[in-house]
């Protein structure tokens, strides 16, 4: 289902931007991707910019219909997306580095990413109506220009070019097959798999917490997605998006 219908840009300011778009005039068929050689004005979450080299990379948007989701688990969408990226990205790179997803949805090739997700879901009474995943990759460009701290692209970590086109479809498969999951309600399988493949789990880390630095581990995410962790002190914190950052 995902990847039967793709359409391919050559230039969009946002694929996300483009499927709303596209959703607002015509019904659109589940799992259909919008991909772009090159983004002018890509996202992700929060404030944040995603940068590209036109031509050189996976930008794109998957739109999905999880109306069989309930909405006190709405991490699970995320969950899903991340494992089946973390899978690609695996995969391609095959353990030349540790791969990890970093709450909530980045994937990390040790501690430098190579992979953004923006989810933007819309929500009718007690249901979901559509999900639009925006996703980026990097993956044969050589140098960043942007102020990110950490980019890397998979040609950096193996000094090989990949074609694209296997990479997407690599992509929309690993996806399928954790959609399928999440539609099988295999919420525990999905949890677990996430969790062990966490950026910083149980390890000893800085962070900058209401602007202060501390020294925590990562313990758990909470049913809502929020990050828990155990200081050093041993004093549990509870955290939304935002609200804590990573000292990488």
């Amino acid at each position: 289902m995902i990847g039967t219908h793709i359409i391919e840009l050559e230039e969009s300011e946002s694929t996300n931007r483009y499927a709303f778009n596209l959703l607002s005039k015509n019904d659109v068929a589940e799992g259909t991707v919008i991909t772009a050689m090159y983004q002018s004005s890509g996202r992700g979450l929060g404030n944040n910019k995603w940068e590209s080299e036109k031509g050189k990379n996976l930008t794109l948007s998957i739109i999905l219909y999880p109306s069989f989701l309930p909405l006190d688990k709405q991490f699970m969408l995320n969950k899903m997306i991340s494992l089946g990226i973390y899978d690609m990205i695996s995969h391609l790179i095959q353990n030349i580095q540790t791969v990890k997803i970093k709450w909530p949805n980045d994937i990390y090739i040790g501690n430098k990413k190579v992979s953004g997700t923006l989810i933007e879901n819309a929500i009718v009474g007690n249901t979901f109506q559509q999900a639009i995943i925006g996703i980026g990759i990097n993956i044969n460009q050589d140098i960043f220009f942007s102020d990110a701290t950490n980019p890397v692209s998979l040609k950096n970590i193996t000094n090989k070019e990949f074609d694209k086109k296997e990479c997407l479809d690599l992509l929309c498969s690993c996806i399928e097959e954790r959609y399928s999951q999440l539609k099988d309600s295999f919420y525990n399988l999905l949890d677990e798999e996430y969790l062990s493949a966490l950026f910083r789990k149980d390890e000893l880390a800085t962070y900058i917490y209401k602007n202060q630095m501390i020294v925590a581990a990562i313990k758990e995410i909470s049913e809502e997605g929020k990050l828990i962790l155990e200081t050093i002190e041993k004093e549990i914190i509870e955290c939304n998006f935002k609200e804590i950052e990573f000292v990488i």
